[in-house]
């Protein structure tokens, strides 16, 4: 085996990783597409994408996780909620990682919904606290994948045209 084969092998692990870790509220995604980007750009000796075109997709990146963060505060803040559910929802989603997919979207709503009840002792104002928490975590989960699909689009078009 060849080590472009392995080289390019490792590209597709980051960018196949990159686009599963969009989903996953650990892994990084949008950062393991760029880095797979980037090794295939170096690959290539950047004949195919260059330097502007990675300055674009760093940028990106950067805005991925941008809004990852500020959808999933900005979803509980716009329901009204306190700072006991700003911690019970980023409790609940680093608890939920270890209960698969529906802990990855349950999370962040009971978490939110504790810990509104703990401050507020309000069953109506700790639910929306909770889907509030629960609609911006989605939200920024959907903005991490659109652009990490965006990426792996823009990089096969420019390295396949």
């Amino acid at each position: 085996m060849d080590w472009s084969q392995l080289w390019w092998l490792l590209v597709a692990v980051l960018i196949v990783a990159g686009i599963v870790g969009a989903i996953l509220p650990v892994v990084p995604g949008p950062v393991l597409v760029f880095a797979g980007i980037l090794l295939a750009a170096w690959i290539d000796d950047f004949n195919y994408i260059g330097a502007w075109t990675l300055v674009i997709f760093a940028f990106l990146t950067a805005i991925a996780h941008a809004l990852d963060i500020v959808a999933g505060i900005g979803g509980a803040r716009a329901s009204g909620a306190g700072r006991g559910a700003l911690i019970g929802a980023a409790l609940g989603t680093v608890v939920g990682i270890f209960f698969g997919l529906p802990g990855i979207f349950l999370g962040p709503f009971l978490g939110a919904l504790l810990g509104e009840l703990i401050a507020v002792k309000d069953v109506y104002h700790a639910t929306r606290a909770g889907v509030g928490a629960w609609f911006g975590v989605i939200v920024g989960m959907a903005a991490k994948l659109a652009i990490s699909f965006m990426l792996v689009g823009w990089f096969l078009l420019l390295r396949l045209w």
